[in-house]
């Protein structure tokens, strides 16, 4: 059996890729880029395409006992346009994902294991949030995965199984995530939406690798299978540990929810965006997933605490500044 990665190079591919070559696994990364890791470019077979044309998945020649792990996707740390987005998000997360449907059909691959967002649940007004909660998307990365989901679901001779993480985290993740890291590097203000007091959960990148192999290894089961952190801080707590773990001298700034939502929107229409909607829409609740389903049905349990894994984060950005 072999293990395709779609998005094989990106920030998730890379660990799973990791995961799998220490199994003894046969590995296959496709990415619009190659590995920059000459330790995993020299075991890893490399092919450059994009889920957007098929006939660079035609390259990949599937077999019907390969795994396909689609993680190539466009998300918010990339350059997002200011207009149109939901066509930019579903133009990769919606029509790529058909495009790697239609080429495991062909193939008569049916195992795919598929990474979407907490994002489609929007925000439910429920806590911890179960995976049979109904998805409303507060924007279009959201709308897209859940548009994703749809198409896998309603797509013959594919058994797919679909998780919907909390923000992914852990060494290596910058993104929007270099922003709090940059304050806190240069000890200036850290300011927060709302009090604190809301609990932000997250999931590492490394918890969310494994789940993945312990799909593939069960078959893929549909699922849905939420990925979420054991026991997740205050954002006070989290940002405070960050803050020690730094040495810095970065106070943590408290302020009234709705008027700063209404800046940071403004800023975003003018193009000066330090968060999206979907982003600071959430960003003061409670947002807990329920992950009881995830540890019956494939026997996982997280291994990383919130604040271990947004250490680790902040010191692959410190590496970078080094």
């Amino acid at each position: 059996m072999r293990h395709i990665i779609t998005g094989g190079n990106g920030f998730t591919g890379k660990v799973l890729t990791r995961q799998l070559l220490e199994r003894g696994e046969e590995v296959i990364s496709f990415d619009t880029r190659s590995s920059s890791d000459p330790a995993i470019a020299a075991r890893v077979p490399q092919i450059t395409g994009d889920v957007r044309v098929p006939d660079d998945l035609k390259r990949l020649g599937l077999k019907p006992d390969d795994v396909v792990y689609h993680l190539a996707a466009r998300q918010f740390a990339d350059a997002v346009p200011r207009q149109g987005r939901d066509a930019w998000f579903e133009e990769v997360n919606v029509a790529g994902t058909r495009n790697v449907v239609q080429a495991m059909q062909a193939a008569g691959t049916r195992g795919l294991v598929f990474f979407s967002t907490d994002m489609t649940y929007g925000r439910p007004g429920i806590c911890p949030i179960p995976p049979d909660c109904p998805q409303k998307p507060l924007g279009p990365y959201g709308r897209s995965k859940l548009k994703a989901e749809q198409v896998l679901k309603n797509a013959e001779g594919i058994t797919p199984t679909i998780f919907r993480p909390r923000l992914i985290t852990g060494y290596g993740r910058l993104g929007i995530l270099g922003k709090l890291f940059e304050l806190i590097r240069k000890n200036l203000p850290v300011p927060m939406i709302g009090n604190g007091h809301n609990r932000y959960q997250m999931v590492s990148v490394e918890d969310c690798a494994r789940a993945a192999i312990l799909a593939a290894e069960k078959g893929c089961p549909p699922g849905p299978f939420n990925l979420g952190s054991e026991s997740p801080p205050t954002t006070r707590e989290l940002l405070s540990g960050i803050v020690r773990h730094a040495g810095s001298h970065s106070l943590l700034i408290p302020t009234p929810a709705a008027p700063l939502k209404i800046l940071l929107g403004l800023l975003d229409k003018a193009g000066l965006t330090l968060l999206y909607p979907e982003q600071f829409g959430i960003a003061d609740a409670d947002i807990l997933l329920d992950t009881t389903r995830t540890r019956q049905e494939l026997g996982w349990a997280p291994a990383m605490d919130d604040i271990d894994m947004m250490n680790a984060a902040y010191d692959a950005f410190l590496a970078t500044k080094n």
